[in-house]
């Protein structure tokens, strides 16, 4: 465990007994409590294919590695000693007896057995080594999404937490000018429609910021989900939603970024790598391979003693015919091994279209947060301009009611939009395989 982890862990542990208190959160602690050993289910998910892929090694090792036994036999036995060929001379007066036994034996030995030369055993164990570098950017790849789903779950709940405080001021700004309306009817320069149109807008604000305020709770159960904590917990973020500027790169300095950091990349290489050495264990399998053996021990009858013995060899396995099965694994193999080379080609296609599509839309993002701010200042203008216009009796509410209803989407497209364009930086972040650069 990595010490900074303590901390975060131990804060984690803590509010889950204070169910109903509120818990200060940042996005680096978020992600950093999702990145624990005990955080996300795919992280720990992926550190158990980790483990069963270096058992698997070892396995494959095994049949490299001397191979010890021991073993007792007890018999006990009779046979016919005509039978095994053996025949006693006739002794005038004496009888031979054909049958031996019982005999019991004591027998304690111990095998072993080590290969010397099998370069098909030896293919698949270097296999088994890429397998498991494989499996571990696949577990470099998993942290990587999760980060970057935590990222986005967080920004999802500080959304939805400036939905709510847009939805306020829309629903405060509503009051004033149903105040104003109510002044204006008072004065005798309004009338009751006015006043009835800016009751109905109020309530239209009303019933969006209910909306809004179950949309945040959702996205903070949501971002307690993707951390993997009790959902009693009460998060307080600490980190709002705000506009940072974010550079565009061109696409193909991303592209050749992502080919050094992408661990989706990193990993199908080494998955292609592994059909590779497995394709050409199969086909070194025709070669002849050498193993020695040996045992050593002590035998004797039951009530006799036990003597010492032992063999030592070696044998060579030359293989002529296996009815096509090694031809047919070989064929297995082959195929395997194409296919993995799709896969590799079809994942880098997939990368850069991922970081293509990111970089659009981030650029997309960059110009509505503009194009949003823009709009937002010049309805924020004309409705101060309509209430002027009321106050001064040149025009009637419509204009102030109309206004007011820009001002109030003008909120709500730029909190969409600057959504958008954090989201947007997270999703290159993940395409590129750096999402740590995002979040610092």
């Amino acid at each position: 465990m990595k010490p900074r982890h303590g901390w975060v862990i131990a804060l984690a542990l803590a509010c889950h007994g204070q169910e109903g208190r509120p818990m200060p959160l940042s996005l680096s602690k978020a992600v950093e409590i999702a990145m624990a050993p005990n955080g996300s289910a795919r992280i720990q998910i992926a550190a158990e294919l980790t483990a069963q892929a270096e058992a698997r090694r070892k396995q494959t090792l095994s049949a490299l590695l001397p191979n010890v036994s021991g073993n007792y036999t007890f018999r006990s036995f009779t046979n016919n000693v005509a039978a095994l060929g053996i025949q006693f001379p006739t002794v005038p007066g004496f009888t031979f007896k054909n049958l031996l036994g019982p005999v019991e034996v004591n027998d304690i030995r111990a095998n072993a057995t080590q290969s010397i030369f099998d370069l098909a055993a030896i293919k698949r164990y270097q296999a088994s080594k890429v397998q498991v570098q494989a499996v571990k950017s696949d577990a470099e790849a998993t942290r990587n999404q999760v980060k970057g789903n935590v990222a986005k779950a967080y920004l999802g709940a500080a959304r939805a937490e400036s939905s709510v405080e847009t939805a306020k001021a829309n629903v405060a700004l509503a009051e004033r000018l149903l105040r104003l309306a109510q002044s204006q009817k008072d004065a005798g320069t309004g009338t009751g429609i006015e006043i009835t149109r800016a009751q109905v807008s109020l309530a239209n604000e009303k019933q969006k910021l209910l909306t809004a305020r179950e949309d945040h709770t959702t996205a903070l159960l949501q971002l307690l989900r993707a951390m993997n904590l009790d959902l009693d917990v009460v998060p307080e973020l600490t980190d709002k939603l705000r506009y940072a500027p974010a550079d565009v790169p061109e696409a193909r300095q991303v592209v050749a970024a992502a080919r050094e950091l992408r661990p989706e990349l990193k990993a199908q290489a080494r998955r292609e790598q592994a059909a590779r050495l497995n394709y050409e264990s199969a086909k070194w399998e025709r070669l002849p391979s050498v193993n020695a053996f040996g045992d050593y021990g002590t035998i004797g009858a039951v009530d006799g003693a036990l003597l010492p013995t032992r063999t030592v060899g070696a044998s060579v396995r030359i293989p002529l015919w296996d009815g096509g099965r090694t031809d047919a694994k070989r064929a297995e193999s082959a195929s395997q091994l194409r296919a993995e080379g799709i896969r590799t080609r079809d994942t880098a296609q997939q990368v850069e279209l991922e970081i293509r599509t990111s970089l659009e839309a981030l650029k997309t993002a960059e110009n509505m947060v503009m194009v949003a701010r823009e709009a937002l200042t010049q309805s924020e203008k004309e409705l101060a301009q309509a209430e002027r216009r009321v106050s001064a009796g040149v025009a009637n509410g419509l204009e102030v009611t109309e206004a007011q209803a820009r001002v109030a989407r003008g909120r709500e497209n730029e909190v969409a939009a600057v959504f958008r364009q954090q989201a947007a930086r997270i999703d290159l972040g993940v395409a590129v395989g750096n999402i740590d650069m995002i979040l610092q």
